[in-house]
């Protein structure tokens, strides 16, 4: 099951931060107004309780005793309906006592009881006729014991507002989420629709439209790393079924000699009776034809398996020089005939697979013999640098042109017709030269000189290791196989 869309998620993250937003802001502007509204009451309650002093202070003054002071108290609250007020002695006897609003003795006895303070407390309650707020003092009076007064407000209106603002919060965070939601789905609409055209250009994808690539001019910054990546990828199949196309025609061309030259000498031979000698040089033919085929498939085995990693070089200390030395004994013979001087300079120890080692040199020296005219010179030159080891192989002879110089390690590539084999291998002994530097780490070029080329095989000091792959993997015998010292040297034609 496929995870929840992109753009679904966009979106409610939109609204679950809009909403968050919105909640915050509203649990602080409401906590805010509560504290403007108490601080409002404080006031109102802290002015009355003044005037209700100095009318007391006036009254007592002009004469004793608490008659016509409800009146006079009454008149100075004319106007502030939301106020109410008591007074008592402070043996609890009443003064004044107003209707309006319900007295809160469970409240204010224990206030009346602390003695006061300094700053009076504000505190609230509930009653039957609503939700007020008071203030609870005591009053001081000339020439006798202060008076216990309580001064409250109702705070309906403020709670009328507050829960008006309440429901249009609530009505502003729902339509936050959905706008918010609505412009994260546009947004990641917007912001997705690149990945929709490398959707649609994965979909279109196939052998035959491996060319098309993804415009990466206007897309987001966060996209054009994926879509690049998507192109070299791309890139890399084409690459790849164009070599896979060239393979099989390369392939068939090669088996196509060897099968068409079987044919047609045993229909020759089946044509009519032959003698026991004929029929033996045909089967001897016909070996030699079928000894190539087997060559060229143990030759493309080796190359698939070190396509996928699957060659694994053994890790023994090998000396070049003594394996380039072993085989310049054995094509001795052979640079003498053709008048070619062999030369060996320096020397070099590697970490790796000696078979392997030992049959890379080897394709490159029967190249340079191939290739080399006659009184030539092949130089081979091993040097150690401070991170690596090379191989040089130089021959005399026609410098390589510059389009053959990149294909050259390339799988039945065949140069200009003055470079093609006769008949020698099927064109696989560079591409598995390249397969087995490539195993131990390395690196293998070629580079065309004045007067002749030289391939360069570079080795790392310490190649890297695979331990999920078996070691001591070897190749198959092929054509360009390491040389046994049994084989003869081919006669002079």
């Amino acid at each position: 099951m496929g995870g929840a869309s992109i753009t679904r998620r966009i979106a409610l993250l939109f609204g679950a931060v809009s909403a968050a937003g919105f909640l915050a802001l509203g649990s602080y502007l409401s906590a805010a107004l509560e504290r403007h509204f108490m601080a409002m009451d404080r006031q109102t309650l802290a002015a009355a309780a003044s005037r209700i002093q100095r009318v007391i202070g006036r009254s007592l003054a002009e004469a004793p005793g608490y008659e016509g002071l409800h009146a006079r108290l009454d008149a100075l609250m004319a106007g502030h309906d939301r106020v109410s007020m008591w007074l008592r002695l402070h043996d609890g006897r009443p003064v004044v006592v107003d209707a309006p609003m319900a007295y809160p003795a469970a409240q204010a006895a224990p206030l009346f009881a602390s003695g006061g303070a300094a700053l009076p407390a504000l505190f609230s309650w509930q009653a039957p006729g609503g939700h007020y707020r008071g203030l609870a003092l005591h009053i001081s009076v000339p020439q006798g014991a202060p008076l216990d007064a309580l001064v409250a407000i109702s705070i309906e209106p403020h709670e009328r507002f507050m829960a008006l603002f309440r429901r249009a919060m609530w009505v502003s965070v729902a339509g936050a989420i959905l706008v918010a939601s609505l412009l994260g789905m546009a947004i990641a609409r917007s912001g997705l629709r690149p990945m929709r055209r490398l959707t649609d250009l994965a979909r279109r994808v196939s052998t035959e439209r491996l060319g098309e690539r993804l415009d990466t001019t206007n897309l987001p910054e966060e996209l054009t790393e994926l879509a690049q990546a998507f192109n070299e990828m791309l890139e890399r199949l084409d690459d790849a079924f164009r070599r896979l196309s060239n393979f099989s025609s390369d392939i068939a061309h090669e088996l196509r000699t060897p099968l068409s030259n079987l044919l047609t000498q045993t229909q020759v031979v089946l044509s009519r009776s032959r003698s026991v000698e004929e029929y033996r040089d045909v089967l001897a033919s016909n070996a030699e034809e079928l000894e190539r085929m087997s060559r060229m498939a143990a030759d493309m085995l080796f190359l698939a398996k070190a396509d996928n990693g699957l060659v694994l070089p053994e890790s023994e200390r090998v000396d070049l020089r003594v394996q380039v030395e072993e085989l310049f004994e054995f094509y001795e013979a052979l640079a003498e005939e053709k008048g070619v001087t062999l030369v060996l300079h320096g020397t070099a120890v590697v970490d790796g697979d000696r078979l392997m080692l030992r049959r890379a040199l080897n394709n490159l020296l029967s190249n340079a013999l191939r290739h080399t005219p006659r009184h030539g010179r092949i130089r081979v030159a091993l040097k150690k640098h401070a991170d690596r080891v090379t191989a040089s192989v130089t021959n005399t002879g026609t410098p390589i042109g510059p389009v053959d110089l990149d294909h050259l390690f390339d799988r039945f590539y065949r140069a200009d017709s003055s470079r093609t084999r006769n008949g020698e291998g099927a064109g696989l002994g560079l591409a598995i030269t390249r397969s087995i530097v490539r195993a131990h780490g390395g690196s293998a070029e070629v580079r065309a000189e004045a007067d002749g080329n030289t391939f360069v095989l570079t080795f790392p000091l310490a190649p890297p290791r695979r331990p999920d792959l078996r070691p001591g993997t070897t190749p198959e015998s092929t054509d360009d196989q390491r040389p046994s010292r049994r084989l003869a040297v081919p006669a002079r034609k």
